[in-house]
C-alpha cells in the first residue's frame, strides 16, 4: 500500500539526470549527496507517493510498445520525466546520453560462488519502533536490485522492474569512490602525491579555489570552495555545472564553460582548506582530472585496466561524458550489480579478488581507517553520520564493525561489514534523492542482517 515521504524531487528528464550525475540531494531537505541530512524537514505536508510495486515501470508501462504510446515515453523533453519514470531512467541512462566503455577485457569473468539463503524474514526495529523485514526494507527503499555477499559467497540476490543481472544501472554518487580509490592506488605506486599542489598537476586550476589546495584536501573533501548544489536557487553554481557537462539543456544564446574542463577554471575559494569536512561534487570532478593527467589515461581506461579487468568484470561499464567526451567523476559510473559486487568484495579482501592483488593493501588500509573524524564533526554531515569520517571518496562509520561505505542519491550503496564478513550492493531509484530518507531503514536492516550471519 501506499505510504507517505518527504517531497519528492519532481524536476524534467533534464534535472533529474544532473540530480544522477551530480550526487545532490533535494535542497529543502537541506541534505548532502551521501545521505545525511544537515536540517529541518519542512512544514507541509508530505504528499502519498506511489508505493514499489505499483510504481514498478514494467508495470507501469514506461517505453513499451513499436513505438511506445506518448503518454509512456521518456525522453530528452522537458517534463517528460519524474517519479516514477526514474525508475525506468536509471537503468537505461546510455539510451538518452552520451557515455564512455568502461571495457571488460578478454578474460572471463570470475566466478562468484554461491550458497543461496533466505533472508527476507530477519526482522529488526525501523526508527518508529515499528518492527520490519528485510523485504519490507527493500520496497520501503524502492530497491531495484540487491545483491549480498557472506564470506565470499552470493547469498541472496534480487532484481526489480527495470533492472536485471546483465543491465548497468547509474552507481551516482558511489562514483566518487572509485575515483578516489583510483587516486590512493596511483598514490601507493608514486605515480600521485597527495600532499603536491593542484596545481603540480593542473597549472590551469592557478587563481581558482583549488590554487593553493593540496591533492589530499580534494581526496578527503576539505575543500573551501564556493559552489552551491542548493536546487532551489536557481543562480546555484550546480546549474552552472549541469550545463557546462551538457547534463541540463542549454538556453538559446548560451555562452557559458562549455564542458567540465571550462567550468572548473571557474571556481572560486569560500574559506579555508582543511577546516572541515565539506561535501562538493566539484572535487570528485578536479580528482578526476589529476587522475587524468598523471595517469595519462582517460578515466573510463584507467578503470578498465587498473580495476575492471583485473577483477574479472562480467559486464562493461560506462561513465556519462560532457560535449568532449569528459567522463563525470562524480556520479556518471553505471554498472551491472554483481560487477559492483566485485568491487565491494575487492575492497573487503583488502585489494585481493580473482586470485590477484588488484588494490595495494596499505591503499584500503587507508580507507579503512577513516579520515580526520574531527574535521568531519563541524561538518553538516555530523548531524546525521555522528562518529564518522571521509577519506579517499568513502564513507566510514567507525562502529564496532569497522563498517565503511560508498554512498550515491536515491539509495545507491556498496556497504562493507569487516566484521561480518559482509558485503551488501545495492541499487534503488527512490523518489528522495537524499538518503536522509532511507538511511534509517536501510542501515538497521543491513546491520540485523550482519548480526544474524555472525551468530
Amino acid at each position: 500500500m501506499p505510504f507517505t515521504t518527504p517531497p519528492a524531487l519532481n524536476r524534467p528528464w533534464r534535472r533529474l539526470a544532473c540530480i544522477a550525475l551530480c550526487a545532490a540531494s533535494l535542497p529543502a531537505w537541506s541534505q548532502t549527496a551521501g545521505g545525511a541530512a544537515t536540517g529541518n524537514a519542512p512544514a507541509a505536508a508530505a504528499p502519498t507517493l506511489v508505493a514499489a510495486l505499483e510504481s514498478d515501470p514494467n508495470r507501469m508501462g514506461w517505453m513499451q510498445g513499436f513505438p511506445p504510446p506518448p503518454d509512456k515515453l521518456i525522453t530528452h523533453a522537458p517534463g517528460a520525466d519524474k517519479f516514477p519514470r526514474n525508475r525506468w531512467l536509471f537503468s537505461h541512462i546510455r539510451e538518452l546520453v552520451p557515455t564512455a566503455a568502461v571495457w571488460r577485457g578478454n578474460g572471463p569473468a570470475s566466478a562468484l560462488p554461491r550458497a543461496e539463503r533466505e533472508i527476507g524474514s530477519i526482522a529488526f526495529n525501523d526508527a518508529d519502533s515499528t518492527r520490519r523485514t528485510f523485504d519490507e526494507m527493500l520496497a520501503l527503499t524502492y530497491t531495484d536490485g540487491i545483491l549480498v555477499m557472506h564470506q565470499g559467497k552470493v547469498i541472496y540476490e534480487r532484481y526489480f522492474g527495470a533492472l536485471d543481472s546483465h543491465t548497468p544501472h547509474i552507481a551516482m554518487s558511489v562514483t566518487k569512490s572509485f575515483v578516489g580509490t583510483l587516486a590512493a592506488m596511483l598514490a601507493a605506486e608514486g605515480k600521485l602525491d597527495p600532499a603536491a599542489p593542484v596545481t603540480r598537476y593542473l597549472p590551469e586550476l592557478a587563481g581558482t579555489a583549488y590554487g593553493d589546495a593540496t591533492v589530499r584536501q580534494v581526496m578527503d573533501m576539505t575543500i573551501g570552495v564556493r559552489y552551491s548544489e542548493d536546487y532551489a536557487n536557481p543562480k546555484a553554481e550546480v546549474w552552472d555545472y549541469a550545463r557546462a557537462g551538457s547534463m541540463l539543456a542549454r538556453p538559446a544564446g548560451y555562452n557559458g564553460p562549455p564542458n567540465f574542463y571550462e567550468f572548473l577554471k571557474t571556481l572560486q575559494k569560500d574559506g579555508e582548506h582543511d577546516a572541515a569536512f565539506a561535501y562538493k561534487t566539484v572535487n570528485a570532478e578536479v580528482l578526476a582530472w589529476i587522475l587524468r593527467r598523471a595517469s595519462g589515461q582517460s578515466l573510463a581506461r584507467l578503470l578498465s585496466e587498473r580495476i575492471w579487468q583485473p577483477m574479472g568484470a562480467e559486464q562493461d561499464a560506462y561513465f556519462t561524458v560532457d560535449s568532449i567526451g569528459t567522463e563525470s567523476g562524480g556520479g556518471g559510473l553505471n554498472t551491472t550489480l554483481r560487477d559492483l559486487a566485485r568491487f565491494g568484495e575487492t575492497i573487503r579482501g583488502n585489494g585481493r579478488f580473482n586470485g590477484r592483488q588488484i588494490i595495494p593493501a596499505p591503499v584500503v588500509a587507508d580507507i579503512r581507517g577513516g579520515g580526520d573524524r574531527g574535521q568531519f564533526a563541524k561538518s553538516g554531515s555530523a548531524t546525521a553520520l555522528p562518529g564518522w569520517s571521509y577519506r579517499d571518496m568513502w564513507w566510514v562509520s567507525h562502529d564496532s564493525h569497522g563498517m565503511f561505505q560508498a554512498a550515491g542519491i536515491h539509495g545507491q550503496r556498496i556497504y562493507i561489514d569487516p566484521k561480518a564478513e559482509l558485503t551488501i550492493v545495492r541499487y534503488a531509484s527512490h523518489p528522495v534523492a537524499g538518503n536522509a530518507a532511507n538511511n534509517p531503514i536501510t542501515f538497521r536492516a543491513f546491520r540485523a542482517l550482519a548480526e544474524t550471519l555472525m551468530r
